[in-house]
Order: C-alpha cells, then sequence, then structure tokens
C-alpha cells in the first residue's frame, strides 16, 4: 500500500488499482487573526474510501501544527478506473 503521492502516472494507476481513488476536501478554517471570519482551503489527494487515510493524517497534521482552527470539512471522491474498464489483452504491442 502506496502512502505517498504518485510521482509519475504508472504509479498513480497502480494506486488506483489497489483501490485509491482522487479525493478533494474543501477545509474551512477560522482565520488565525480573524477568527470571526472564515477561509477555505482545497486539498486533493489519491485516498482510500471510505476511511480517507490520508486526508485523516492531513487533518491531524494542520490541527496539530497550524494555528486556524478548523469548522468544517466536505469530501468528495470518484474512482478515476472502474473494474469494466480494465481488461486483459492477448499480447504486447509496441509502438516505435
Amino acid at each position: 500500500m502506496l502512502s505517498r503521492s504518485p510521482k509519475s502516472r504508472d504509479e498513480a494507476f497502480v494506486m488506483q488499482l489497489q483501490g485509491y481513488r482522487l479525493a478533494t476536501a474543501e477545509i474551512i478554517y477560522h482565520m488565525p487573526d480573524h477568527p470571526h471570519l472564515l477561509q477555505s482551503f482545497i486539498w486533493q489527494q489519491y485516498d482510500l474510501a471510505p476511511g480517507y487515510p490520508v486526508l485523516k493524517r492531513f487533518l491531524a497534521f494542520w490541527q496539530k501544527n497550524l494555528d486556524g482552527a478548523i469548522h468544517t470539512v466536505r469530501v468528495a471522491s470518484a474512482d478515476l478506473i472502474k473494474p469494466a474498464e480494465i481488461r486483459t489483452l492477448n499480447g504486447v504491442w509496441h509502438v516505435r
């Protein structure tokens, strides 16, 4: 199981085959200098639904190291590769 960002398209593809999906979170937080004002931050990463361990680690880091208190987190995700889109072929084609 990979727990970091993919460095290439090949790694991203392997992560998707392992069940990772592109997760997007909108994090609404209180501005540190003006706590009555809210600010939005968009986070996007490959993660495993429904537990979202990568997002949970990021939110734990945020709460431990950043001053802006989190108000709301909204999460959306989508499978980029679905089982019906993957099929095996009889052979290898080389293009030059």
